[in-house]
């Protein structure tokens, strides 16, 4: 007898097949079929859904685990942990690990480790170049054969031209999609928060937008040359939507991303110096937020990505200046995003779920994402209209810096399932 579960009573959302009702979803031994037979029926599981969203398992292609090497941060275990009770059931890694993803070993060696202890679908991906330092391309055809999904130095900028355009022509070669955090470094160094009022106000080293708009102009130019994917990560400014926006409108074979903290926050969050909202790129003005809304919007910017980046608290409990850049999201991506876009009625709730699902996948071309019979049943429960307070030390992942922590969010996970067998119960992990 096959293994059977029925979903029935939600409102099932499944924007890549513009399902949006009240229904059932089936699933026969982890795959997603359109019906079963009265007598599977019998026999069947059943969950009752009502009242809650049934959507694909949602998918994060911009995370960090700190797995290999900094393992006091965050795991594969504490890092899928924290992804399925946050709703996500495929995520992609950054190679920003210790050693850094440059060379098949280390890929085999994350692999091997997902396999063991990952409670997620996890994919990683590889450096663009050697060490992550700019300089000599990584072996872009070896990391391939070896798993990886797209290739990024991640955390880093390519800052050459040069070395960039072979990069993007290797990548383009072995259709790897490049993911690229777009920073001038000359711009940046020393800066700590964006470049305007808030900076001259607290006394810290302005974070110039132009660091970012010259990197996303220069990528832009690079796909149109060479015909690449090139993604662009987490961003932050008004000037580089524009960009992107008109890169579109020629066709351009490019995509951007923006992250929950960016279109929640501003540079105003940092009056009193809290390092839980120093980010890399950094919370700008209230007109970039409101321009990455809008890009989410009308389709500027492709999906949202957390940009889980977690640090413990001996690292971020310090001085502002000398605290690590980065936040942990996974556990409040979709409330953040809901609580933001949705319940404020800027986007509609397909919308933002399309942006976290089946867009999201398609840029690192991942089967996620949709509810397609044939699928693989990956699913997220939720509850819409739960409201529940932000407390980061309940938290599945190791690290606690978190901007929203104390504050309350609206949208709650209530079951993650992965190839049809459940990770998340709302409270506590299964796997």
């Amino acid at each position: 007898m096959p293994d059977i579960l029925w979903i029935t009573g939600g409102r099932v959302i499944d924007p890549a097949n513009k399902r949006d009702a009240i229904g059932d979803v089936y699933i026969i031994d982890g795959i997603i079929s359109n019906d079963i037979s009265e007598d599977q029926k019998r026999f069947a599981k059943k969950i009752d859904a009502t009242g809650l969203v049934v959507t694909p398992g949602l998918v994060d292609i911009h995370v960090h685990f700190r797995d290999p090497g900094q393992t006091h941060k965050e795991s594969i275990r504490t890092g899928t942990e924290a992804a399925a009770a946050g709703g996500f059931t495929t995520v992609v890694c950054m190679p920003n690990t210790s050693p850094v993803c440059d060379n098949a070993g280390t890929i085999q060696r994350i692999i091997d480790k997902v396999a063991r202890d990952a409670v997620v679908n996890v994919y990683p991906t590889g450096c663009l170049t050697l060490g992550m330092e700019g300089e000599r391309l990584a072996p872009t055809g070896q990391l391939k054969k070896a798993g990886v999904v797209a290739m990024t130095d991640n955390g880093k900028c390519v800052q050459s031209n040069e070395i960039m355009r072979r990069a993007v022509e290797y990548a383009k070669m072995f259709d790897l999609t490049i993911l690229d955090h777009c920073q001038d470094e000359t711009q940046t160094e020393g800066a700590v928060m964006n470049e305007g009022e808030w900076s001259l106000r607290l006394g810290l080293r302005g974070w110039p937008k132009f660091a970012e708009d010259i990197m996303v102009a220069r990528n832009v130019l690079l796909a149109e040359l060479t015909g690449a994917h090139i993604h662009m990560q987490h961003v932050s400014s008004a000037n580089s939507i524009d960009i992107i926006r008109r890169a579109k409108e020629r066709n351009a074979p490019v995509t951007a991303e923006a992250c929950p903290h960016h279109f929640a926050f501003t540079d105003a969050n940092l009056h009193d110096y809290d390092t839980s909202f120093k980010v890399n790129p950094p919370l700008r003005t209230d007109a970039d937020r409101e321009a990455i809304i809008e890009g989410l919007k009308d389709g500027t910017l492709d999906c949202i990505a957390s940009d889980h980046a977690p640090h413990n608290a001996t690292e971020k409990d310090c001085e502002f200046d000398i605290a690590p850049l980065g936040i942990i999201g996974l556990e409040t991506s979709l409330a953040a995003s809901l609580s933001t876009l949705y319940h404020s009625g800027r986007l509609s709730l397909s919308e933002v779920i399309a942006l976290m699902t089946h867009k999201a996948a398609a840029i690192c071309k991942l089967d996620s994402g949709t509810l397609s019979a044939g699928a693989t049943a990956d699913i997220c429960l939720f509850d819409l209209d739960e409201e529940w307070t932000v407390d980061a030390d309940q938290f599945f992942s190791k690290s606690r810096n978190c901007p929203w922590h104390g504050q309350r969010l609206t949208g709650s996970v209530k079951a993650t399932y992965v190839a049809g067998k459940p990770v998340f119960d709302g409270q506590s992990i299964i796997a």
